[in-house]
Order: structure tokens, then C-alpha cells, then sequence
């Protein structure tokens, strides 16, 4: 029977067996169970949105249908609280056995997969089948957090290279403007631009799933790894699905994580068919227009200097009352 885990010794037998099984106890996470017998822990899992992690079964025991139980009670409970699909990360030596708990692998590098419980990527990419056009596309996958002239620049250098343009929006809520904020300013700020396309990334490209460490940004030790995952997800899937030949991208000068990626980018995705390009950031006051560097000019209340880094239609919302509720509420950050 897989029952919760949450009395302090359930809890140390959970820490001991992961560890044992070669992975990492990684609090926190939404629901943490296990299977005893003769009340020694033998099975464990645990649920951390749509991921499930630290899945793991003492060796006495594997074999058998205790992984097939502890999933099927994670996935019971994510259902419960509205997920819809899972993720998981294991070794490619692993995905077998979860593509007979009905899994989808999505990608794999190294000594990591990437794989999909449910048809959420079917389901994403089906969404948007009639924005589909063949022909030499290109792709830009930006937060936006707000939207800037340094995104507005890079847009117009993408569009007017390529025959349609499909700018994807970062859909994690892990920004000081929420999705739907961000998606609109972007929205309106390309409005004029008759071949781009405003998508969102669901949960496949740069998310808390794919790309955790970008939201860190202080980086960490898997982060390598994620950075290509989510670059050969979009190469394999994405780009081919969009007819995407070219994905373009700024220059990044200041934060270390995203020039890591950019350069990750121009070494996974040529390869695999996807063209990098690297457009110079545009500046303004002597310094790159940064999203960072509104951010803290609303904090520093210099409201006068953003009209020179955001287009007007960015700048009405900042200065609207939803836009301050959301600047001053978050601090500025």
C-alpha cells in the first residue's frame, strides 16, 4: 500500500533510501510517498509539480510493480490538483522501464532523460496548427519581464530576415509581471509586425521543467545538462513542427547563465538543423537595454528614464494601475 510519508523516521527512511539509489533528497516537493514492509521502507517517490523525482526502490524489491505503484499514486495526486501531465528526469539506461509505465521519452543527452507522462506535447504543439506556415521561419524565445525597445530591436532584426517569425513567450510564473501581462505587452508591442507570431512556451522551452537554472541564476550543478535538454527538446520537436530553420537570440553581456545558454545554443542546435543567430543588444543611455534594468529603475522610481528603453504601448502599462500593482507589490525585482 503507498501511503504519505511524514513522521520523521517515514522521512529518514526516504533520505537514505534515495541516497542509496545514487540520487539526491531534493526538498521541496508537493507530495512525498513510499511502500513499507515490515515497516522498512522498500519504495519511494515524490511529486514536485509536474515533475516526479526521487523515484527509487531498495534492490531487493525491483523487478516488480512497486515503481508502477508509487507513479500511479503521484500521478493520482498531481490529477487531483489540476495537472495534467508529468515530467520525469532519469538515466537513458532507466527509460525502458518507464516507457512501460507509459512514459514518452522526449529527449535524452548524457546520462539524462527527459520524459512526458500523458500527451501534453501532442497537445501543445496541435494547439497551434494553423499558425503553421511552411517556408524559411525563424523562432526568438524571450520573457519579456517587461517588454523592452532591446526586445522590440531584436524582433524587427529576426522578422525582417525570415518569412515568418514565431516569438515564443515564457510561460513560467517566475517573473515579477505575470504570463498573461508579459504576453500582452509583447502582443502589442509587435502588433504592427504583420509575419511574427506570439506563442506561448508552455512547458517546453525555458521553464522551471527544461531550463530550472535560468530562473536561479545563480546557477547550479546540473545546469549544463538542463541548458542542453531543453535546446535539443526544441531542435527535435519544436523547431521541426514550425518549420523553424533560424533561432535568434540577443547578445547577453551581463548574466552569466543566459550567455551560457546562448553559447549552448550555437553549439547544439547547428547540427541539428537549426541556424544561431546572435543579434548585437541594442543600447540606450550609453548602456544595453536590459529588462533587469527596468526592473530597477521602477524600484529607484526613475519613471522618467524608462519612456527611453520600453515602447509606448509597454510604458502605458507600467504606468496604468495594474501595472504599478504588480511593480510596487513585487518590489521592483
Amino acid at each position: 500500500m503507498v501511503t504519505s510519508l511524514l513522521s520523521t523516521d517515514d522521512l529518514g527512511q526516504a533520505r537514505a533510501l534515495v541516497e542509496a539509489s545514487g540520487l539526491r533528497f531534493e526538498a521541496p516537493y508537493d507530495d512525498l510517498v513510499g511502500v513499507f514492509e515490515a515497516g522498512r521502507l522498500v519504495a519511494v517517490g515524490a511529486r514536485q509539480g509536474r515533475v516526479l523525482k526521487m523515484l527509487a526502490v531498495t534492490p531487493s524489491h525491483q523487478g516488480g510493480t512497486l515503481l508502477d505503484e508509487v507513479v500511479t499514486e503521484l500521478v493520482g495526486r498531481g490529477y487531483q490538483d489540476g495537472v495534467d501531465s508529468f515530467f520525469v528526469f532519469t538515466s537513458p539506461a532507466l527509460v525502458p522501464g518507464f516507457e512501460a509505465l507509459n512514459f514518452n521519452l522526449l529527449v535524452a543527452s548524457g546520462t539524462t532523460a527527459l520524459l512526458e507522462y500523458g500527451d501534453g506535447l501532442r497537445r501543445y504543439l496541435s494547439r497551434y496548427a494553423k499558425q503553421i506556415l511552411p517556408g524559411n521561419n525563424g523562432a526568438i524565445v524571450a520573457n519579456c519581464n517587461p517588454f523592452t525597445l532591446g526586445h522590440r530591436y531584436l524582433i524587427e532584426q529576426a522578422a525582417a530576415a525570415v518569412d515568418q517569425l514565431y516569438l515564443f513567450v515564457v510561460r513560467e510564473e517566475r517573473s515579477l509581471f505575470p504570463f498573461g501581462a508579459r504576453l500582452r505587452m509583447v502582443q502589442e508591442g509587435t502588433a504592427d509586425l504583420e509575419n511574427v507570431v506570439v506563442l506561448d512556451t508552455s512547458w517546453y522551452a525555458v521553464s522551471s521543467i527544461t531550463f530550472p537554472t535560468y530562473f536561479l541564476k545563480g546557477g547550479d550543478p546540473g545546469g549544463a545538462i538542463q541548458m542542453e535538454l531543453d535546446l535539443l527538446l526544441f531542435a527535435r520537436h519544436i523547431a521541426p513542427h514550425f518549420h523553424v530553420k533560424t533561432r535568434f537570440v540577443g547578445s547577453e553581456p551581463w548574466c552569466g547563465t543566459t550567455a551560457a545558454y546562448n553559447e549552448a545554443m550555437h553549439r547544439i542546435l547547428p547540427p541539428l538543423g537549426v541556424e544561431v543567430q546572435e543579434v548585437e543588444r541594442k543600447s540606450a543611455m550609453d548602456r544595453p537595454i536590459s529588462a533587469s534594468r527596468v526592473r530597477d529603475m521602477l524600484l529607484n522610481g526613475e519613471l522618467e528614464g524608462i519612456a527611453e528603453l520600453v515602447p509606448v504601448s509597454t510604458l502605458d502599462f507600467l504606468l496604468s494601475s495594474e501595472g504599478i500593482k504588480i511593480w510596487v507589490k513585487g518590489g521592483g525585482k
